[in-house]
């Protein structure tokens, strides 16, 4: 899932696509599947092939029916690909119930077949700000293995049960063939929420989500909540916009994060899995970040912790938005963590951010370590070995993984480079304020500053012979250059 979620709103003719769009063929990012794949994808799409406990496989008639379920799908307008679908329901006694869905990637995917070997080497979905890559075809990831509403479909349901305080007391996992009522959005959620005419399953979202994010808090875990940016043109000129996400993302969240924390401690009492781990961030990275609050202006007192200022910042104002985006930075440590046999240490489990062993298994459509995490919890609630298949791809997942995650990094990095060079495109020569966040340690003559408006980043490079980049202070610096495809954005001090 990508850092920045950067929208481009413009016609298809406009020039910032048409740089997105040579982009992707500098990048080499495909434009289509090798046909052995999308054969295997379309044929599987027709007839899927549902694993079984023992290796075998099965049909859709052997799955258990839970399509009494009433679940619903929250995803942004428009989404096809809906990997998860949720009811949620009182106890009797006190507590919540959740049913949570997941789609079930791997009764349309062979192991060892083409598509399988396709979804190895693209791992994850690739993000651009006006299209995106898929992990896998469109006939099964906005298809067949799609949560969409009024569809049968196989997929791995989650039990989670909460007691009053929202704390989880019980997990199970089974496949079952379920069926989404309906596909909302996540502003009408929020509407129906607010003015009181949503239905109970729905309305216990934001009750549920509070306790969450209250026991979060406690346990001294972060939540970045990301804003949204979007590219849009006015008066001949490009313009950056943030989108505030509304607390009904947040609440939905904490129920996919819950599912990957349950998941995490089913594996770690089976005694096999792949957790997805993140080290405390260290010292020098915080210190980046204060830097960068000083830049755009968040105050950020020194008895306050990271955890806390997050929590107290206000995703509608600018400055705060463009803050969080660069919180991300302190994301860029993890990685994922095999064990078959001896459960890692509690440190080694370690998610920092979560605060608590977490895993990746409630995105499969977008990412392919979840098909993993699926099977792997599948086997230790029926308390099965995993399937041979299964754990003969776990020892080269974390590098995969690690391949697809810089993959998408450098997607990530070329899309804002290309951005907010179309964002100054016509300012070079203009002279803006500036704070030095980085300098070279070989050369201090050349670092990273942060633009105070627009919140833009960029390198400024000074003459060699000049003195070093005062870090942490504030400098006018002149863009010097800012063409999209061809020159990010750079500045010299003034």
């Amino acid at each position: 899932m990508p850092r920045r979620h950067m929208h481009v709103t413009d016609a298809a003719e406009d020039p910032l696509r048409a740089a997105l769009r040579e982009l992707r063929i500098d990048l080499e990012v495909p434009d289509h599947f090798p046909p052995t794949a999308q054969a295997e994808a379309d044929s599987a799409a027709r007839a899927p092939r549902i694993p079984a406990a023992d290796g075998a496989v099965a049909t859709e008639h052997a799955l258990d029916d839970a399509t009494d379920l009433p679940l619903f799908t929250i995803d942004p307008p428009g989404s096809r690909d809906l990997d998860q679908a949720m009811f949620l329901s009182s106890r009797p006694g006190g507590g919540f119930r959740i049913h949570y869905a997941i789609a079930d990637v791997a009764s349309f995917v062979t192991p060892g077949g083409a598509l399988d070997a396709e979804a190895h080497h693209r791992v994850t979905t690739l993000y651009f700000p006006d299209e995106r890559i898929p992990l896998y075809p469109y006939a099964l990831s906005e298809g067949a293995a799609s949560l969409l509403p009024d569809q049968d479909r196989p997929a791995v349901l989650w039990q989670l049960d909460l007691d009053p305080e929202g704390v989880l007391v019980a997990a199970s996992v089974r496949r079952a063939l379920v069926r989404s009522r309906a596909r909302l959005d996540y502003a009408g959620v929020q509407r129906a929420i607010d003015e009181g005419t949503a239905e109970e399953p729905l309305d216990l979202l934001r009750e549920i989500g509070l306790l969450r994010e209250e026991l979060e808090v406690a346990r001294g875990a972060i939540s970045l909540h990301v804003p949204e940016q979007e590219i849009v043109q006015r008066n001949g000129r490009y313009h950056l916009e943030y989108r505030a996400p509304l607390p009904a993302y947040g609440w939905n969240a904490q129920i996919s994060l819950l599912t990957g924390m349950a998941a995490a401690e089913l594996m770690l009492a089976s005694g096999t899995g792949i957790l997805r781990t993140l080290p405390t961030a260290p010292d020098g990275s915080v210190a980046r970040l204060r830097l960068t609050a000083r830049a755009l202006g968040v105050d950020w007192p020194h008895h306050t912790s990271y955890s806390a200022l997050i929590r107290g910042l206000d995703p509608h104002c600018a400055s705060h938005a463009a803050f969080l985006q660069e919180c991300t930075a302190l994301l860029r440590g993890a990685g994922y963590t095999v064990f078959d046999g001896a459960p890692p240490s509690a440190s080694e489990a370690l998610h920092s951010a979560v605060a608590a062993p977490y895993a990746h298994a409630t995105a499969p459509l977008r990412r392919l370590v979840d098909r993993y995490t699926s099977e792997l919890c599948l086997a230790a609630s029926a308390g099965h070995e995993p399937a041979d298949w299964v754990r003969s791809a776990l020892p080269a997942l974390p590098r995969e993984m690690e391949t697809g995650a810089q993959r998408a990094n450098q997607v990530e990095r070329a899309c804002v480079d290309l951005v907010e060079a179309a964002l100054l495109r016509d300012r070079v020569g203009e002279t803006f304020e500036a704070l030095v966040v980085d300098i070279q340690e070989k050369d201090p003559t050349r670092g990273t500053v942060h633009l105070y408006e627009p919140a833009v980043i960029g390198s400024v490079e000074a003459a060699p012979e000049g003195p070093a980049l005062p870090l942490g202070q504030r400098i006018q610096v002149r863009l010097a250059e800012a063409e999209p495809g061809l020159e990010p954005v750079r500045f010299t001090p003034v």
